[in-house]
C-alpha cells in the first residue's frame, strides 16, 4: 500500500476507534437524563417516596456514564488538529464555531447544573432541584444538537461557497439547519431515548429475574416497555424518512446501503437485495440473495420507483459497499428485536394482570431483556458506521475528499498513538464496568431518610 494511503487508513481507523468508543456513552447520558427528569417530576407531583428512590438509584449510573463520556470525548478534539489538520483549516471556520457552541452553550450548561443536581439534595428546594435536573437534560440534548448540526453539515453542506479554495460562510442559518439536520438529529435523539429505556429495562429485568427488589424494579421495567413501544414505531418512521431523503442528497450512499450497482429506471419493477457480497472490481455483486418485485416499495415507497445504482457514479466517487450494506441491516435487525421484545412484554403484562414476574414464559422474556442494551448499543454503532462510511470518499460531501483532509504524519506515530488510545480506553472502559457492577450489585438505598428540601441549611444560615 502506498505510504499516503496507509497514513489515511491509520488516521481513519484511529478516529473510528475513538468515535466508536465515545458514542457508547452520550446516548445513555441523554436517555437517562430524560428518565431522571420524568421520575423527579412525578415525585414532585405525587409526593411518593418510590419516585425519589428511583431517581437516587439511576442517578448513580447516570453520573458514572457522564464521567466516562466526558473523558472519552476529549481526545476527539485533539484528533481534529493532529490527524485532520487540512480538514480543520478548510472547514474549521464553521465546524470550529459549532464545536465551540457545543462546549459553551451546551456542555457548560450541563456541567454547571450537574453539581446542583448531585449535591443539591436537602440544600435547595424541590422545584429548584427539578430545574437543575431539567437543565442537565436540556444541556445534554442541546449538546447532541450542535454535534449533529456539525456532522449533518458535513453530510449535506449548505450556506457556504468556495472562493479561491477557501470556504466562505454565506448563511449561518442555512449551514446549521442544513437538509440532513432534521433527520439526523431526531433519529439520534430517539436512539438516545431508546438507549436509556433499554438500560433501565435491562437492569430492572436482571433484578426481577433474580427476585431482588422486585417491587422496586418491576415498575421501571414496565416504564421501559411502554417507552419502547412508543419510541420504536417513531424511530422507524424517522429512519424511513431519512432513507427516502438520501435519494436526493446522497444517492451513492443509498445505493451502497442497498447493494445496488445498476440503475433501475422509473416505471420498472425492482427486486430488493437482502444479502450480497459486493465486488467493486466487477462493479457488481459476486453473489446476492434477492426478493423479487419489492425493491421499489422498500426503497422509494413506489412499486415502480426509480433507484439510482452505483454504476451511475465515477468509481472514485463510489463509497465502500460492504460496511454500509451489512451495518444498515444489522441496525434494522436490532431495531426489530427491540420492538418485538417490547411488544412481547406488553402482551405478557396485559395477560398476567400486571404481575410480570409470575406470568408464563416471563423468565425467558426477562432473559431477552438482558440483550436489549447490547442490541441498542449495536444499533447505534451500526447506524453510525452506515452514516460515516457511506459518505466516503468525502469528508465534507462534494467539497473535500477524505484523502485531502488527512495530515501528513509518520505512520509509526499513528500506530503508537492508536495503541495508546486502545490502552487508555480499555482502562477507563474496564473501570466503568467495575463501578457499574458495584452499583448494580449493591442495589437501591431504601433506608436513608429523605432530605428536607423545604428547610434548606444554606438558606437558614443566611437568615440567621
Amino acid at each position: 500500500m502506498h505510504q499516503s494511503l496507509w497514513v489515511e487508513m491509520l488516521a481513519r481507523i484511529q478516529f473510528a476507534f475513538i468515535a466508536g468508543f465515545h458514542i457508547l456513552w452520550p446516548p445513555v447520558t441523554i436517555g437517562l437524563s430524560v428518565a431522571l427528569f420524568v421520575l423527579e417530576a412525578l415525585w414532585l407531583k405525587t409526593g411518593k417516596v418510590f419516585y425519589y428512590r428511583q431517581v437516587r438509584f439511576w442517578s448513580r449510573l447516570f453520573l458514572l456514564n457522564f464521567a466516562v463520556g466526558v473523558v472519552s470525548g476529549i481526545p476527539m478534539e485533539f484528533a481534529f488538529g493532529d490527524n485532520w489538520a487540512p480538514l480543520s483549516r478548510f472547514g474549521g471556520g464553521f465546524l470550529g464555531n459549532l464545536l465551540g457552541f457545543e462546549a459553551v452553550l451546551a456542555f457548560m450548561l450541563e456541567a454547571a447544573f450537574l453539581g446542583l443536581m448531585v449535591f443539591g439534595w436537602g440544600v435547595v428546594g424541590r422545584r429548584m432541584h427539578l430545574l437543575a435536573t431539567g437543565m442537565v437534560m436540556f444541556g445534554s440534548i442541546l449538546s447532541a444538537f450542535w454535534i449533529m448540526a456539525a456532522n449533518s453539515w458535513m453530510q449535506t453542506p449548505a450556506g457556504v461557497r468556495l472562493l479561491h479554495h477557501h470556504l466562505i460562510i454565506t448563511s449561518y442559518f442555512k449551514a446549521i439547519f442544513n437538509p440532513d439536520l432534521p433527520y439526523g438529529f431526531f433519529h439520534m435523539v430517539i436512539a438516545c431515548l431508546i438507549m436509556g429505556a433499554t438500560v433501565l429495562g435491562g437492569i430492572s429485568a436482571w433484578y426481577v429475574r433474580n427476585r431482588r427488589f422486585t417491587d422496586f424494579f418491576l415498575p421501571s421495567l414496565k416504564y421501559a416497555a411502554v417507552a419502547l413501544a412508543i419510541l420504536g414505531p417513531l424511530q422507524i418512521f424517522v429512519g424511513d424518512s431519512a432513507g427516502l431523503h438520501l435519494a436526493d442528497t446522497q444517492p451513492a450512499k443509498l445505493a451502497a446501503m442497498e447493494g445496488r450497482w445498476r440503475t433501475n429506471p422509473p416505471g420498472r419493477v425492482a427486486s430488493w437485495v437482502a444479502l450480497c457480497w459486493p465486488d467493486p472490481a466487477r462493479q457488481d455483486n459476486a453473489w446476492s440473495l434477492k426478493i423479487p418485485r419489492i425493491g421499489g416499495l422498500i426503497i422509494t415507497h413506489h412499486y415502480r420507483g426509480g433507484i439510482k445504482g452505483l454504476q451511475a457514479f465515477p468509481r472514485r466517487d463510489q463509497p465502500p459497499v460492504l460496511i454500509p450494506f451489512y451495518a444498515f441491516r444489522a441496525m434494522v435487525v436490532c431495531g426489530f428485536f427491540l420492538a418485538a421484545t417490547a411488544l412481547w412484554t406488553l402482551v405478557v403484562w396485559y395477560r398476567s394482570g400486571l404481575t410480570l414476574a409470575q406470568a408464563p414464559l416471563s423468565r425467558h422474556l426477562l432473559a431477552a431483556w438482558y440483550g436489549m442494551p447490547l442490541a441498542a448499543y449495536l444499533a447505534i454503532e451500526c447506524g453510525w458506521f452506515t452514516r460515516e462510511v457511506g459518505r466516503q470518499p468525502w469528508v465534507i460531501y462534494g467539497l473535500l475528499r477524505t484523502s485531502q483532509a488527512v495530515s501528513h504524519l509518520p505512520s509509526i506515530a499513528l500506530v503508537w498513538s492508536l495503541t495508546g488510545f486502545f490502552v487508555f480506553y480499555a482502562t477507563i472502559g474496564s473501570a466503568a464496568l467495575v463501578f457499574a457492577r458495584r452499583i448494580i450489585l449493591s442495589g437501591p438505598d431504601l433506608e436513608s431518610p429523605i432530605p428536607d428540601h423545604t428547610d434548606a441549611p444554606i438558606l437558614v444560615a443566611r437568615r440567621r
